[in-house]
């Protein structure tokens, strides 16, 4: 037994070495693949009955160069973390986070004394509603790596409410990738999976999807308000409890002591924001929504948001800078929403928008240019673990495409299904596909890489399209919660600060009760007549 468990870069490089080793054993394989318009994009697809063997490639020295392969292929979110983390340490330096938190907490225990709320828990109240929230955005526009700036907020919440750091990260991460794996709407897997499987119309069977999406969710309230409540009572049998020593620091402080009145600076930056916001509500007048790639409207999203701001901003400001930063916080998160649903922007767009957030903070607080520079560039270094064990964990996928062993993997399993029955076959499915994605942690790449083999062997088995699908969702959605090989999971747990092993152990048993789920859910797909099924 080890006395200490292996720090996260360990796990990680014994992945990897496993990984260089699976190259000496298992055969070399490819799949044809030929690019093709799905959803009004080009994706490459897997040939139907193109595989064949090739010339395994053994990795050796490569294992050593995984890391730096790793970044290059995951730079996107690895830059991603890097600007969020700068641009959210100088909000942080701004004390308007702690103030809101703490005005928070004194409102929340005034309401335990309303006798309304004397018999329920408010905290448990609180954390449903995130919860939901959060579900949905991951069920509708597939939230996923958007995550990350809000877990640096939720943190700070869970511990100055007496919970950790795991239920900070439940909140916002746990919940987007439940409502990522019962997904009602979102594009980027329903969409691409029932398009290959051409299934029509577009995002139909979305009735029991739904009943899915809710009975999950019901699920993981229920998991993590048992899991809060047991910290609560005593906040010593946290597993992170040594760990969320930092966040305890950071927010067991009075915002008495925070930022001083107004200054003509932080009212500068309101007028220069909202004059921006004016222009883009002309050159912007209506926005298309965009509720999975079927369902939209058009409204006049940008100036009704842009005078929300400009009348609530004024009246946050005639108190301090402090109100008028969360003001600005808040109204991002709106912005953010509308970008991702109306105008598909992704962690490029979303990295821009914090780091102008975090720039309009530091000058609201009256911060100089020198200081702003400091604070981000102190960031950058706080969260720098956290991006490279980004890069380390990409390493493990370069080692097994490198190696030509993917497809092998791929096809190897899929034509294990074949000759079940139907409940079997369909939980045989939701399984592989829950392999796979250890190895293709991308939501839509796995849809493009499996779907082109999943639909046609439905057909041969009996199953529905539309249930492999689900089948497809649960497996690419529930693991990524607890995949190493997940650049989204590595990238929070290293803003959070909660070592992998530590998550492994909380997160395992939901898992294994989500697995359960996901198979029950399944069967009725296969034995009763749904819509759309």
């Amino acid at each position: 037994m080890f006395k200490k468990l292996p720090h996260t870069y360990v796990i990680i490089f014994y992945i990897i070495l496993f990984a260089a080793l699976l190259t000496w054993i298992v055969p070399g394989g490819e799949f044809e693949r030929e690019k093709v318009e799905v959803g009004g994009s080009e994706r490459t697809v897997i040939v139907k009955d193109s595989y064949h063997s090739v010339p395994r490639n053994i990795q050796t020295w490569q294992i050593f160069a995984a890391m730096f392969r790793g970044i290059e292929a995951k730079a996107d979110i690895v830059v991603f973390i890097f600007i969020v983390g700068g641009a959210f340490m100088i909000i942080t330096k701004t004390k308007a986070i702690d103030t809101g938190i703490h005005e928070f907490i004194t409102y929340s225990n005034r309401l335990r004394n309303k006798f309304i709320f004397k018999k329920i828990d408010i905290d448990h109240i609180i954390f449903i509603v995130i919860i939901f929230v959060f579900s949905m955005f991951g069920a509708v526009f597939g939230m996923s790596e958007e995550t990350i700036p809000f877990v640096m907020i939720f943190i700070p919440l869970a511990v100055s409410m007496g919970y950790d750091s795991i239920v900070g990260v439940s909140l916002v991460f746990v919940a987007a990738a439940v409502g990522f794996a019962g997904a009602i709407l979102n594009p980027f897997t329903i969409g691409i999976a029932q398009t290959i499987a051409g299934i029509e119309p577009l995002f139909s069977g979305f009735q029991y999807r739904f009943v899915v999406w809710m009975l999950l969710n019901i699920i993981t309230v229920v998991y993590i308000l048992r899991y809060a409540k047991k910290i609560k009572k005593k906040p010593s049998a946290s597993p992170v409890f040594e760990d969320d020593e930092f966040w305890r620091r950071t927010s067991n402080q009075t915002h008495i002591e925070l930022i001083g009145k107004s200054t003509g600076r932080a009212w500068l930056v309101f007028g220069f924001i909202s004059l921006a916001l004016i222009l883009f509500s002309v050159l912007y007048p209506q926005t298309e929504l965009k509720i999975g790639n079927e369902i939209h409207t058009k409204q006049p999203l940008i100036p009704i948001f842009s005078a929300i701001f400009v009348i609530g901003g004024f009246f946050s400001l005639r108190k301090s800078p402090a109100p008028f930063i969360l003001h600005m916080l808040m109204s991002s998160i709106m912005f953010l929403i509308i970008g991702v649903m109306g105008y598909g922007w992704y962690i490029s767009e979303i990295a821009t928008l914090f780091f102008a957030l975090g720039l309009f903070a530091g000058a609201a607080a009256g911060f100089s240019p020198n200081d702003i520079t400091k604070h981000f560039l102190f960031g950058v270094k706080d969260i720098a673990s956290a991006a490279l064990i980004v890069g380390f964990a990409g390493g493990i996928i370069t080692i097994l495409e490198d190696g030509k062993i993917i497809d092998t993997i791929l096809y190897e399993v899929s034509n294990s299904i074949t000759g079940f029955g139907h409940t079997a076959s369909i939980s045989v499915m939701f399984l592989f596909q829950s392999m796979i994605n250890v190895f293709i942690p991308s939501g839509s790449g796995q849809a493009a890489l499996t779907m082109p083999i999943m639909a046609p062997l439905s057909d041969l088995i009996g199953v529905s399209r539309q249930s492999a699908v689900l089948a497809f969702q649960f497996g690419d959605g529930f693991t990524n919660m607890i995949t190493p090989t997940s650049g989204v999971l590595i990238g929070v747990l290293g803003v959070a600060k909660i070592p992998y092993e530590k998550w492994f152990k909380f997160i395992l048993p939901f898992i294994i009760i989500l697995t359960i789920a996901g198979i029950l859910l399944l069967i009725p797909t296969v034995t009763m007549k749904l819509p759309g099924f």
